[in-house]
């Protein structure tokens, strides 16, 4: 049986707690290290380098997309598999072009971690059948690119997604910068290129952005 060095991102303990005894089922398989934000993941996984990361979607400070996104570009041999609670062609999209392979409802995963981390260790992809099927959509309708909002979303930098989560969650000006180690001034230019591209007028109208496109939870 092939071992593994997996690691697990999730911000609920019980969460982590469930899919860590899942996992320690399988002989070999051991869990290295977890972290309860997208930041702490991306800075677990540059540390342990695991062969498996096993990342929420939704987590605060920086979300599992864009924590999967770095991930897979800065560790190419670090396969990712999502939990998400939902499924969306957009968010397939986006997760496939970040270079996620493995992709499974939180509902399911007592059921289809193993098997999903078993595939990834063979470098084979892992989705659920509903998964499946919008990829398949996606590959029979390529015009179709999902609802304007998400579509926007192509237009900011990984930087302003960041931003615009941080923004999103509640955090000042000088609380974006502190946590991004930037300067106020470079964070505020951030947040204005923002505005411009996404045509908003109120951070009102950025969390609203925010939630329709799953940047965090309502």
């Amino acid at each position: 049986m092939k071992s593994a060095r997996i690691i697990i991102a999730d911000d609920h303990e019980l969460v982590r707690r469930g899919l860590r005894a899942t996992i320690s089922e399988r002989s070999g398989w051991e869990v290295v290290g977890e972290a309860s934000s997208g930041r702490e993941a991306l800075d677990l996984a540059r540390s342990v380098k695991p062969d498996i990361a096993v990342v929420d979607f939704a987590m605060p400070d920086l979300n599992g997309l864009e924590a999967a996104r770095r991930i897979r570009a800065e560790l190419p041999d670090t396969e990712v598999l999502m939990l998400t609670m939902h499924e969306t062609e957009s968010l397939v999209r986006e997760a496939l072009a970040a270079g996620v392979h493995g992709f499974i409802l939180k509902s399911d995963a007592g059921r289809l971690l193993a098997e999903a981390i078993d595939a990834l260790l063979a470098k084979k992809p892992f989705f659920t059948g509903r998964v499946s099927q919008l990829i398949l959509h996606g590959y029979l309708n390529p015009s179709d690119k999902g609802d304007e909002a998400s579509a926007t979303l192509t237009r900011l930098s990984p930087r302003e997604r960041e931003v615009v989560q941080l923004i999103a969650e509640g955090k000042s000006t000088k609380e974006v910068a502190d946590r991004l180690g930037i300067s106020p001034k470079t964070a505020e230019t951030h947040r204005t290129n923002i505005m411009r591209k996404l045509n908003l007028h109120s951070v009102t109208e950025l969390v609203r952005f925010a939630i329709r496109n799953k940047i965090v939870e309502p």
